[in-house]
């Protein structure tokens, strides 16, 4: 009994499960199969109406293909593997240092509240007015001048108790005329880890990825 040549759409359907399992299929017995397929075909082939060459090289190259795109795939999951791994090991750096993330918010330490903003353009008169729970000025801080761009400050707390610390509010202008001024929030990072592959970071604000992060002071 003789076997008919494989169609398109067989060697298509092959193809299909081939990429469904290849996270769980060896590409090495996934050629081993075809292989043996493809000569059972030959074996059988009506002697008639043989393959033609035109036809033996398009399956080859399909079943070349597929095995090809499995192992492309093992060596960018072993590439991920490394790259998160060094990304751990870089994370660590960060431990300790502060960073700037979208918020409003300070870091008090040492006696000292420390905080940061954006200015969408250069000021010629900068203050910065330190809130409480309520919203009330617990103090301000003059800065003078700042160019645009990422800025920071620190205001000591003097008599202020470090618990009524909540936020900032910037007043800047140039010329007379208001400057667009955003609060950040500042956070002191205390460790660092991945999460399902995600570097993530802990601080004292809470839990941040690493998307996250504006700036790092």
């Amino acid at each position: 009994m003789f076997m008919t040549p494989l169609s398109s759409s067989a060697i298509d359907a092959y193809n299909a499960r081939g990429g469904a399992q290849a996270d769980s299929m060896d590409p090495k017995a996934a050629q081993e199969r075809f292989l043996k397929l493809f000569v059972a075909q030959l074996n059988n082939q009506d002697p008639l109406n043989p393959l033609d060459n035109a036809q033996m090289t398009t399956q080859m190259a399909q079943i070349n293909q597929v095995v090809g795109l499995q192992q492309v795939n093992e060596t960018l999951k072993g590439l991920a593997a490394q790259f998160n791994m060094v990304g751990s090991i870089q994370g660590a750096q960060l431990v300790g240092r502060q960073v700037a993330s979208e918020g409003n918010g300070l870091v008090v330490s040492d006696g000292v509240a420390r905080g940061a903003f954006t200015l969408s353009g250069p000021a010629d008169n900068v203050t910065v007015e330190i809130l409480g729970a309520a919203g009330e000025v617990l103090g301000t801080s003059a800065l003078g001048g700042r160019s645009a761009g990422l800025q920071t400050f620190e205001w000591p707390l003097g008599d202020v108790e470090v618990d009524r610390v909540r936020s900032l509010r910037v007043v800047a202008t140039q010329g007379g005329q208001a400057v667009s001024a955003t609060p950040l929030a500042l956070h002191r990072v205390q460790s660092v880890g991945l999460v399902e592959g995600n570097l993530r970071l802990r601080t004292d604000g809470g839990t941040l990825g690493y998307d996250q992060i504006l700036a790092f002071l």
